[in-house]
């Protein structure tokens, strides 16, 4: 916890330069929100920005300074100091106003990483302005909480939430997560994690993995919308993750006991029991999961449902981007009219099912419209059709198997639309659309975009880029008495 000192006033505060500046600023802020009630001869006269570049200077200088800021940290001996004006910093910042309000010279105790950025923070209260790189956020975000400056907190927050996608050396999205939750920002939290899932098979290859904490890793293993090619490929991750730690064994066994193993292929578990060091090195905790898993996929699923519940995490896929689960669909100038393909995956996660194969057909149309909006024809000549702008449509996928088959029985799809778009340089999963079990298509898909834009957000070339997975879940039906 950084510390404050300070000594007591001196006879002489100089009010008038920063006052006489405040003044200023009020008198223009007062002429920009005139009422000139239509007066065509009305005009603004805004000197703004110069007033801006003064305040800058009026730091820079120390011209009529009544208060000093002495900032020590570990890194450096000697202080940096900083001639300012009580009146500004009070102004923005409520700590300031106490520290200043008796004593003239503060000394202000930061660690080196909050010290670097000390004027620059300074520079935001005098002008309200502030450049910062991705790895000053958390620094310039410490400041802003420190001194309670809750426009700068807010602000940096808003940076942090924007640029997840940001490339960086070292990754820093998990840092920012970890940050998050030690300060108990909720949203920016949220944000990381959803980032995190939708984007995992590029973290797991980062370095940014290998700072994942245990609690972070046991949160992501929970979910179901994990984005990544394979279950197999979270293992590996995972047991990665495991051989650089040195971890107790029940917490080992309890990151180890989160895997999806009914989703690994028989031959790769097989392959896994004879070569990871890290399941031969906790085997028993995990050998009730693996021993279900190659129940699951010797036996038929109708079979098995009915002696083991189905309906939990273990038996259902996350989202894979292996061909056997869906496929990319790259749809070009997707506003010009409606587009179809079809594609086909394996029936269901189970070896049992692995040689089944259901045939998909998707529509996309651009400019959909509900039944409220179609034309309607009338007897009368002047409207016989109420006119209908594009724009009142929009865009729609629908999903349907080709065909049905007894096969299905116990077998429902779940469908998973995934939204990739170029944010910062680098292809990203923007939005995952889920469908209910009983629907063919997603209320909400892509609502917010606009696709008649080539500017479009969601657009990658003018084109838009779709990957598509189908989520097997099998049901329990009639319970056998064991």
């Amino acid at each position: 916890m950084a510390r404050l000192t300070g000594t007591r006033p001196v006879a002489t505060r100089r009010w008038g330069c920063a006052a006489a500046f405040l003044l200023l600023l009020f008198t223009v802020q007062a002429a920009q929100k005139a009422d000139f009630s239509g007066d065509p001869t009305a005009a603004t006269i805004n000197h703004s920005l110069t007033l801006l570049q003064r305040l800058q200077e009026l730091l820079q200088n120390g011209n009529g300074s009544d208060s000093v800021l002495r900032v020590r940290s570990a890194a450096s001996d000697e202080p940096k100091v900083f001639h300012t004006h009580q009146l500004l910093l009070s102004l923005q910042s409520e700590v300031f106003e106490s520290l200043l309000r008796n004593q003239s010279i503060v000394t202000l105790y930061e660690p080196p990483e909050t010290a670097a950025l000390f004027e620059k923070f300074i520079r935001y209260l005098y002008c309200g302005g502030v450049s910062i790189l991705l790895h000053q956020a958390i620094p310039m975000h410490q400041l802003a909480s420190k001194y309670r400056v809750w426009g700068l907190q807010r602000g940096v927050a808003e940076y942090m939430r924007t640029h997840l996608a940001s490339e960086s050396s070292q990754g820093h999205v998990v840092g920012w997560y970890h940050y998050a939750v030690r300060v108990g920002d909720a949203a920016l939290q949220e944000s990381c994690l959803q980032f995190l899932a939708w984007n995992l098979s590029a973290v797991l290859g980062s370095a940014e993995w290998g700072s994942v904490s245990m609690e972070l890793l046991l949160l992501l293993l929970e979910r179901s919308d994990l984005v990544l090619h394979s279950e197999l490929e979270l293992y590996t991750a995972v047991e990665g993750w495991l051989s650089r730690r040195q971890l107790e064994a029940p917490v080992a066994e309890r990151v180890l006991r989160a895997i999806r193993y009914p989703m690994i292929a028989p031959s790769q578990l097989f392959r896994l029991q004879a070569q990871s060091a890290v399941l031969a090195r906790h085997r028993a905790a995990v050998q009730d999961l693996l021993f279900q898993a190659f129940q699951f996929h010797a036996a038929s699923p109708l079979h098995f449902a009915k002696y083991f519940d189905v309906n939990c995490s273990m038996f259902l896929p996350r989202n894979y981007l292996a061909p056997s689960w869906g496929s990319q669909w790259v749809i070009t100038n997707p506003a010009r009219d409606d587009r179809s393909t079809s594609f086909q995956t394996q029936l269901g996660p189970s070896s049992h099912d692995a040689g089944k194969r259901v045939t998909w057909n998707v529509l996309f149309s651009p400019r959909w419209l509900p039944v409220s909006l179609r034309p309607v024809y009338s007897d009368s000549v002047a409207g016989a059709i109420q006119p209908v702008r594009i724009e009142d449509g929009r865009p729609r996928l629908v999903i349907t198997p080709a065909m049905s088959s007894p096969d299905f029985a116990g077998v429902t799809f779940q469908k998973t639309v995934l939204v990739g778009v170029r944010q910062q340089g680098r292809v990203l999963v923007k939005h995952a659309y889920s469908f209910h079990q009983s629907s063919d298509e997603a209320a909400d898909f892509l609502v917010h975009a606009d696709l008649q834009k080539r500017t479009s957000e969601y657009l990658i070339d003018n084109s838009l880029h779709l990957h598509i997975i189908i989520k097997p879940v099998y049901h329990s039906l009639i319970k056998v008495k064991k």
